[in-house]
């Protein structure tokens, strides 16, 4: 599930608004955020109400606010409160959407422009008083975002969004990195296909198929022909036919260059399992596939 929601929605920080705010006590009234809000409390105190919980911070602090929450910001002294307002998560419709604004608590007519929430795409708790590993080097980061997003200049603004990513791989180290371990792992082997490719000419083992997904051969073997209705080893000899065949038919390559490209120990080895496989020598099916474009 979370591999799909990823395929959707792909990782592409996106940094819509950004302030170092230097504010005499203050009140933004409630509203509903469509997308992400982190504060870091840089001087004053503060007091926040999300999803009407009460947060008090402290010069040094840091505050994420995360889409969909109702949220009520107030500063209690004079303070400087640098913010950015960012998306996570790709979205094609990102430059429509906005900050909401005082009083917008219902949404219904912005659910397309509504991110997904770390909580729910990772299965994790993301607390609003948010800790960084590596506060200093977090901090640092978050304040040269905002620095960058007053130029705009092309080249900055793509370090920006690398910048973003560093500050989100920082909060998923900090609060899913620590349960992975606990969790019982999806295999979904979406990577089989590109690392069969890239190694097609190796000879691969189970050992280095089963290494390669964290599993023993024999949880890694049930895993993948329950998953492909077929061995890894079958699957591996299906990709070898297919790509010979390929090559067979468009390329001048002879069969012991073919066969080695291919990951076949030697030619013998080639014939026998393509003719097996195909019904056709590998000669007799460069010569049809030849008339057929003729």
């Amino acid at each position: 599930m979370l591999t799909e929601l990823l395929k959707m929605r792909p990782v592409v920080p996106y940094v819509r608004e950004s302030e170092f705010a230097l504010r005499k006590p203050w009140r933004f009234p409630e509203r509903r955020l469509l997308d992400y809000l982190l504060v870091y409390i840089q001087d004053g105190s503060c007091l926040f109400w999300v999803d009407h919980r009460e947060y008090r911070f402290q010069a040094g602090q840091f505050c994420l606010v995360q889409p969909g929450s109702l949220v009520v910001l107030e500063g209690l002294t004079d303070t400087n409160t640098p913010f950015i307002h960012f998306d996570i998560f790709y979205n094609t419709e990102r430059e429509r959407s906005f900050p909401t604004r005082a009083g917008q608590v219902d949404l219904t007519a912005y659910q397309e422009l509504l991110q997904p929430r770390l909580d729910d795409v990772y299965g994790i708790e993301v607390p609003v008083n948010i800790e960084p590993l590596q506060p200093t080097k977090f901090r640092e980061t978050f304040l040269q975002i905002i620095e960058l997003c007053l130029q705009q200049d092309p080249v900055l603004q793509l370090k920006n969004q690398v910048l973003v990513t560093e500050l989100i791989v920082s909060l998923l180290e900090t609060y899913y990195a620590p349960i992975r371990g606990t969790r019982q792992t999806v295999q979904t082997f979406d990577w089989i296909t590109s690392y069969f490719s890239l190694n097609l000419s190796e000879p691969l083992t189970l050992q280095d198929m089963a290494g390669r997904a964290n599993l023993s051969v024999s949880r890694f073997s049930a895993t993948f022909k329950k998953r492909y209705g077929m061995s890894p080893h079958q699957y591996l000899l299906h990709m070898r036919v297919n790509h010979a065949m390929e090559l067979l038919r468009n390329t001048e390559l002879n069969q012991e260059e073919i066969a080695s490209y291919c990951g076949f120990a030697d030619l013998h080895h080639f014939s026998k399992t393509f003719k097996k496989r195909s019904g056709y020598s590998p000669g007799q099916w460069k010569s049809s596939s030849s008339r057929q474009l003729t």
